[in-house]
């Protein structure tokens, strides 16, 4: 339950302030954590000892303690030495690693729950007897965030994040895979989904100066029911797939901002090959030359505009409306006429979209 880590940590505290040596054993007499080579060893007493009745013994010159988990020995602590002081002081101990025990099985139990409750893998029912019993809150305003760095396998992004909300955060830090980490916010009743936004930022921030690269943040809406967090964390996992697709460029994106392209993202793809197949007649998007390109892209951020794309792209404007007319030979489109522009545009997309999905299938 407890990481060896931390039980070596808390030890070595004690130790520092008690001026005794301590052993953490578990009941098979494995050594988990000591602070004295000298305590190693001991594995037949301390298997004795735990199926013994007492709760504490004194054992060839060192004091046993039995640390339980819910009325079942966990671990036995071994403390260096005889007398009452001794005696005390790994009582004291016992109970500070029992107390450790207890906070961390909350801490489990918490983030099991949440991981459970983001991939629908409970009943109504169990949702609010089970956040009942954790003491978490079922009516607060909540958004999910999902974080996904370039960072390898071996950083602890998940730990790193825990550390940057801190143990007193409301919000929930948590993975349901190897590849994005989750935080469930918790909200204020006064908060706007600027909010959000601005906790985003601090991420990002705090993530970069951490050394971590590739940031990317997707978030979903707010709910306000505990039963609906799942909604919201589907909908932050499709604003970071589509935000890849049609926001590359940005490292934050909202589940609000996806637009058109979130209904892009739902098509099959034999569907969109029939539409790109009647928009282009056969012909594919790769055969278009990069001046067509960007002509077209200049002429959509224009808002249709000849005169300003002409400016911005430093050609005549009869330079423009050549090339325009020329894609209308081709295409049967003129992108100088509000819904051909739109066919066109949502075309655009779609081939922008295939080429995502058949590069995941590399």
């Amino acid at each position: 339950m407890i990481s060896n880590q931390i039980l070596q940590n808390t030890i070595d505290g004690l130790k520092a302030i008690a001026r005794v040596d301590f052993c953490v054993m578990d009941v098979d007499g494995k050594e988990a954590a000591s602070t004295s080579l000298s305590m190693s060893g001991g594995e037949a007493e301390t298997v004795e000892f735990a199926k013994s009745p007492a709760d504490s013994q004194e054992i060839r010159g060192y004091q046993y303690f039995k640390i339980y988990d819910e009325q079942q020995p966990e671990y036995i602590l071994i403390a260096s030495g005889i007398g009452e002081d001794v005696y005390m002081v790994g009582k004291m101990a016992a109970f500070q690693i029992q107390n450790l025990l207890v906070a961390y099985k909350e801490r489990f139990d918490k983030d099991n729950f949440i991981k459970n409750l983001l991939l629908d893998n409970l009943l109504l029912v169990d949702i609010y007897s089970r956040a009942k019993k954790l003491h978490i809150q079922t009516d607060v305003r909540r958004a999910v965030l999902v974080i996904e760095t370039g960072a390898d396998r071996d950083s602890n992004i998940l730990e790193t994040m825990r550390n940057f909300c801190g143990s007193s955060s409301k919000d929930f830090v948590t993975a349901v895979d190897e590849n994005n980490v989750i935080v469930v916010k918790d909200l204020s009743e006064g908060d706007s989904i600027k909010e959000i936004e601005k906790s985003a930022e601090s991420i990002e921030a705090f993530l970069m100066k951490e050394g971590m690269a590739q940031v990317h943040i997707a978030y979903g809406t707010v709910v306000r029911e505990i039963k609906e967090v799942s909604r919201s964390y589907k909908e932050a996992k499709m604003a970071m797939d589509v935000g890849k697709i049609f926001f590359d460029e940005r490292n934050i994106i909202a589940y609000s901002e996806l637009g058109i392209g979130r209904l892009i993202y739902q098509l099959p793809i034999p569907l969109c090959k029939m539409f790109i197949k009647e928009i282009f007649g056969g012909r594919g998007l790769d055969e278009f030359d990069e001046e067509t390109l960007t002509t077209i892209n200049k002429f959509f951020e224009n808002s249709l505009n000849v005169s300003e794309t002409s400016r911005q792209l430093f050609i005549h404007r009869n330079t423009l409306v050549y090339r325009l007319d020329k894609l209308q030979k081709s295409t049967g489109l003129d992108l100088r006429v509000f819904e051909d522009a739109i066919t066109f545009r949502i075309a655009l997309m779609v081939v922008k979209y295939m080429n995502y999905m058949e590069s995941l299938d590399y």
